[in-house]
């Protein structure tokens, strides 16, 4: 009984450890630039692991140092609903899983942008339960914890947008000879039209498909209003 005792104790303070651990790195990420993600460790070994060169490129710039279009176009391609939701959008989860019932070519996603930034800063990719358990609850408290801004903020500064590019000034000097605040609205879309699959999708050579997929996102950015400054919400 001693052992068992000793075991349940164990476990109490790991899991208070993990949470409390899982708080505080939260609120230390709302004032702290993110410089490193899970992802861009392991697509650096995965380069290492098929003999590849070893490609990271990633600088942080703050939000108002980018051009105001990409938060507009990520908004309009990713997430329409990105500021009135608190970090899940049911209404595009259940269309999401009517269409990939359907048996539609294209499977839709119904992950946030609230999402999605938990899942780049604290954890890893995969389907598997435990993994989706804990994007939910890191979503939960980024959303308490941060302001929407900041939300855009770190997304648009962690997500992967290429082999290798993380992160919106990254991409503006491979991919466009720029820096973040100097993209064009079109630029902006196109970046954006990469975000199902930036490994497939490149924005410096744009296929048929992308350039039609930017289109449409422009199309729909003339809905979407500019993200306002922090103290104007």
């Amino acid at each position: 009984m001693n052992i068992v005792r000793k075991i349940l104790k164990i476990i109490r303070w790991t899991i208070a450890l993990l949470f409390v651990s899982s708080i505080l790195i939260v609120v230390a990420y709302r004032f702290i630039p993110v410089y490193a993600t899970p992802l861009m460790f392991i697509r650096c070994f995965e380069q290492v692991k098929r003999g590849d060169d070893l490609k990271l490129h990633h600088d942080w710039v703050p939000l108002e140092k980018m051009s105001v279009y990409m938060p507009v176009a990520v908004i309009a391609s990713e997430d329409q609903n990105f500021m009135k939701h608190h970090g899940f959008d049911f209404d595009a989860i259940q269309k999401a899983a009517k269409e990939n019932e359907s048996g539609k070519k294209r499977l839709r996603g119904g992950s946030t942008i609230s999402q999605q930034t938990a899942k780049n800063v604290f954890l890893w990719p995969g389907r598997s339960w435990i993994r989706k358990g804990m994007e939910a609850y890191f979503t939960f408290l980024i959303e308490l914890m941060w302001s929407k801004q900041r939300i855009m903020e770190v997304y648009l500064n962690s997500i992967e947008m290429g082999d290798g590019i993380y992160g919106v000034e990254a991409v503006a000097d491979l991919h466009f000879a720029t820096n973040a605040s100097e993209l064009t609205r079109a630029q902006c879309a196109l970046i954006a039209a990469t975000l199902p699959n930036p490994l497939k999708f490149n924005s410096a050579a744009p296929s048929n498909y992308m350039k039609k997929r930017q289109r449409w996102i422009e199309v729909q950015m003339k809905h979407i209003p500019l993200l306002p400054r922090e103290t104007e919400d």
